[in-house]
């Protein structure tokens, strides 16, 4: 067996796969090795299934609004069958897994290998073959060395479970474990009310279940402006979403008991806001309070790679680590905790390795989403961060309710909020909240990306009726931030 390669990618994740396929068509014999789940954390247990379970939970949530929009759908109030949600999520994760296996499985000069490596000097990785893989071969040894003076590492990031008290005594979920659930928890408590916890909480308010979210800051997503937040709490609220902020001194215990309906109740959370204590009691926990990088299993230290004080390996602005001939991309360098910032990083990568190219991490405009519906698109600056920066700005505001396209679908929750540059008419961020906001987003990233004044938005002719129509008139009532 041939443990010798040109190139060395560990991981899966949205970098790992599709700089394998580069560095393979380019003629360089490659491995990739992935330990657990081809397609990483998008494909199996983050972006897919979650959009997909949140596209059943918009359909249930439409369909008992449907006498808002003259339509009948029969007597009894509308039910999810929990069972063929699941299924429909997994049937969706199933075919991404196997059209991705199947692409680097039929790659000439790339080896999949399934199983954990670790390394054992800088350029070499000993693996050990995931029971089970094919790698594992009756009568050989299941551990295996391959070096390589190029290596790649997409390990990618899990859940952060923090050590609260009774935590260990209490079953709980995270966004991972989640995947699996195939009922509705009668009451879901969720700890943390940021961009994966609010998810979670719509979604299965919708499925018809109790929720309450518990956050340690002030307000929901504390990245975002205040209004932003707020916005997103009210929307939240509106569907029944139990929200508490500025919880301290979280404390779990398991309790068995059943409540007055008769359902069992698992966990009780128990908190201090502002001096009181509460407690929610619920059926089922969901700890939704960050993420961490996989890089305490590595082996880093045998290589040299250094990491800082969180965990994340320290890169430059072409991902290359502190030793020569290894890159970090993805969750596990710190410079973005997307999926699209980290198919980014492989673009950076391939395009400086392969192409002659000089891209950097510094180019890029920070966007993301946050899928509730309606959902948040970011790009760009908040306007905290315009205020910290000291510069002369522009901002302005418009309710949804003004987008035609909004009251034609009886969706108008949110707004549209953009800050300019005053001097230089460049666009420094926005925060759309509202129908479509996602895609409409992508229309002030590419002016961004292209360096345009905002006044060419405002003379281009837009399609009526879109959401996005309404940007020239959010730009005509810029006033100074003050």
């Amino acid at each position: 067996m041939d443990n010798t390669f040109d190139a060395i990618v560990i991981g899966s994740g949205q970098s790992g796969p599709f700089l394998a396929a580069r560095l393979a068509a380019s003629g360089l014999k490659t491995a990739l090795i992935e330990r657990e789940h081809i397609g990483g954390t998008c494909v199996n247990n983050g972006c897919i299934p979650t959009k997909t379970l949140i596209a059943s939970a918009r359909a249930a949530h439409v369909a008992r609004r449907a006498g808002d929009f003259g339509v009948t759908i029969g007597a009894g109030p509308v039910s999810v069958d929990m069972r063929a949600v699941k299924a429909r999520k997994d049937a969706v994760v199933n075919e991404s897994v196997t059209g991705l296996t199947t692409w680097l499985g039929g790659m000439d000069k790339l080896t999949l290998i399934h199983g954990h490596a670790r390394f054992v000097a800088a350029h070499r990785v000993q693996v050990e073959a995931r029971a089970g893989a094919a790698d594992a071969v009756a009568g050989e040894a299941t551990l295996r060395e391959l070096e390589a003076p190029r290596i790649f590492i997409d390990a990618g990031g899990r859940a952060t479970v923090p050590d609260w008290p009774g935590i260990a005594e209490v079953p709980y979920f995270t966004n991972a474990s989640m995947m699996h659930v195939d009922f509705l928890p009668e009451h879901l408590v969720i700890v943390g009310g940021s961009y994966i916890g609010l998810e979670f909480a719509q979604m299965y308010r919708r499925f018809g279940g109790r929720v309450s979210v518990i956050e340690a800051g002030p307000r929901l997503i504390g990245r975002e402006d205040a209004e932003v937040s707020a916005e997103v709490r009210a929307i939240l609220e509106r569907e029944g979403v139990e929200v508490h902020v500025g919880a301290a001194n979280l404390a779990m215990r398991p309790v068995r008991k059943r409540s007055p309906n008769g359902v069992a109740i698992s966990a009780s959370v128990a908190f201090d806001v502002a001096g009181a204590a509460k407690v929610v009691n619920g059926s089922h926990l969901l700890l939704a309070v960050g993420r961490r990088p996989n890089t305490d299993d590595l082996g880093l230290e045998a290589a040299g790679i250094a990491v800082d004080g969180r965990g994340y390996i320290v890169v430059d602005d072409e991902l290359q680590t502190t030793v020569p001939g290894i890159w970090a991309m993805g969750d596990v360098n710190g410079r973005g905790a997307f999926t699209h910032t980290s198919y980014n990083d492989f673009e950076i990568v391939a395009a400086n390795l392969l192409d002659g190219g000089s891209r950097r991490i510094s180019d890029r405009i920070p966007a993301y989403a946050l899928y509730i519906d309606p959902p948040l698109g970011r790009v760009g600056m908040s306007e905290a961060e315009v205020r910290a920066s000291g510069r002369l700005a522009l901002v302005a505001t418009l309710p949804m309710a003004r987008v035609g396209r909004a009251r034609e679908r009886g969706e108008t929750a949110g707004f549209m909020k953009v800050l300019v540059d005053a001097q230089t008419h460049r666009i420094l961020g926005a925060a759309l909240l509202g129908i479509e906001a996602d895609e409409v987003v992508q229309f002030l990233l590419l002016a961004m990306a292209a360096d345009l004044p905002y006044t060419r938005i405002q003379q281009t002719m837009l399609i009526h009726p879109t959401v996005s129509e309404l940007l020239p008139t959010l730009f005509g009532n810029l006033k100074p931030l003050v």
